[in-house]
């Protein structure tokens, strides 16, 4: 044999190994499956990330940053979570807030500009009402007139769907045959996913009306139904979610979910994160239902600013 077919046999043995090796590491990691054969999701998992939901306007389509657009884009976040109390201080922030996720400008991925769509005529009217009835009756005359997390009752973080926010960014998954708890640290919310196959309910709910399935190794999460008082983004009755969640590796699931309200939006929007492996625990969340010494305070200090009369 030549030395020239010996090198090519050579190279032809490295190629081959080198694509056995890429086959294998593609095909290596396969989910775990629960007691009923299900893919495992158990655990907690963080989802914190500096990246926003939407992209700023200027960026256009430009869906990832440069690596030094995105050094740049962490410092001055940091700089200015640093001068900023938001409900607890930036003390309390979780470290996952430091960075972008995979250097991207935004969370929706669709539109291909990063943003929400437009709102309808109508929902733009109703929007305009409320900011206006806002103004009109200042802080409050009672706590039904306070926000939600105000009122420790609910977190937009916590879902459906599930958003980053600036601490309490775990979840965490328990599995059984017939059902899917989602466990969320902000405001200990548990979402329970019936996974038998019924039909949605007609009761509307805080977090919706829940049914899931598998779609191979994907759990759907198909919500409707969701309570006025806990409308997502302005969303109305017309409002429907679908969630996936795919264990992509032993420390992540890739989480995407899509939104529709054709009352509200003019196209349906989707969004994209991960989820990651944290050893945990989850603490309580102590706040309170009613928040009462907050609103207590905060309905005070609305009171020495009403007019005399």
């Amino acid at each position: 044999m030549t030395g020239v077919q010996t090198r090519n046999r050579g190279l032809a043995s490295l190629g081959w190994l080198a694509g056995l090796i890429v086959l294998t590491t593609a095909q290596a990691w396969t989910p775990p499956r629960t007691a009923s054969g299900d893919p495992d999701l158990g655990g907690i998992w963080n989802y914190a990330t500096m990246t926003p939901l939407e992209r700023a306007r200027e960026l256009g389509e430009q869906a990832v940053f440069t690596p030094q657009e995105a050094a740049a884009f962490e410092r001055q976040i940091i700089d200015r979570q640093g001068v900023t109390n938001n409900t607890a201080g930036p003390d309390w922030w979780d470290p996952g807030t430091r960075h972008l996720t995979n250097r991207r400008t935004s969370l929706v991925d669709d539109p291909p500009n990063g943003r929400l769509p437009p709102l309808t005529p109508e929902a733009q009217a109703r929007a305009a009402a409320r900011a206006q009835a806002r103004r009109d009756r200042g802080i409050g005359e009672g706590p039904e007139d306070l926000g939600l997390n105000e009122r420790c009752l609910q977190w937009s973080t916590a879902g459906p769907p599930l958003l980053p926010g600036v601490y309490n960014n775990n979840v965490q998954f328990v599995q059984t045959r017939d059902a899917v708890v989602i466990f969320t640290e902000m405001i200990h919310d548990a979402r329970i996913v019936p996974m038998d196959g019924r039909p949605h309910g007609t009761v509307r709910r805080w977090m919706g009306d829940s049914r899931g399935r598998w779609d191979g190794a994907t759990l759907v999460v198909d919500t409707v139904n969701l309570v006025d008082k806990a409308s997502f983004r302005g969303s109305d009755e017309q409002f429907h979610l679908v969630e996936r969640f795919t264990r992509v590796g032993p420390d992540t699931i890739d989480y995407r979910f899509t939104v529709e309200d054709p009352t509200v939006w003019t196209r349906s929007w989707s969004a994209a994160f991960p989820l990651t492996r944290s050893d945990g625990p989850i603490f309580e969340y102590a706040c309170h239902e009613g928040n009462a010494r907050s609103i207590e305070g905060i309905l005070r200090g609305a009171r020495t600013l009403d007019p005399i009369r």
